[in-house]
């Protein structure tokens, strides 16, 4: 088994495409729209299956906000440097809610930002080559 993908409801499907492309450096892989039942897929991600997990955002169409609920927690990105990242992404437009630095209690660099839905991301800073790079 391995994981395919994490699927997160939108308010704005262009939107949250940019954010996810143009702040977060991640490609569209593909999009669908299903009018029957009136929704649209767009998957996005650093690459695509099988080599990494991906990123569904659907949006249903006239639905601009929802819940967030108390049970999600994050989505993890893996980065060469967590201080460089957030400099781009607050440059590219982004919402970095936690800055670059140390864990509580411990030494791992990680950043948190939110994405226009108000989605949490993590940003865990990892040496070159090491599995889960996500930002570029």
């Amino acid at each position: 088994m391995r994981l395919l993908h994490t699927m997160l409801r939108v308010g704005n499907l262009q939107r949250a495409i940019d954010f996810y492309t143009q702040v977060l450096g991640m490609q569209l892989l593909r999009t669908s729209e299903n009018p029957e039942y009136k929704y649209s897929l767009a998957f996005v991600g650093y690459e695509g299956n099988p080599a990494q997990a991906e990123i569904e955002l659907t949006y249903n169409w006239g639905t601009e906000t929802y819940e967030m609920g108390t049970a999600y927690g994050h989505i993890a990105l893996g980065v060469p440097d967590a201080y460089a990242a957030c400099e781009k992404i607050k440059a590219a437009g982004g919402n970095v809610t936690r800055e670059a630095g140390p864990v509580k209690g411990g030494s791992t660099v990680i950043a948190f930002v939110t994405d226009p839905d108000g989605y949490k991301i993590e940003l865990i800073q990892r040496k070159e080559g090491a599995e889960g790079g996500g930002l570029r």
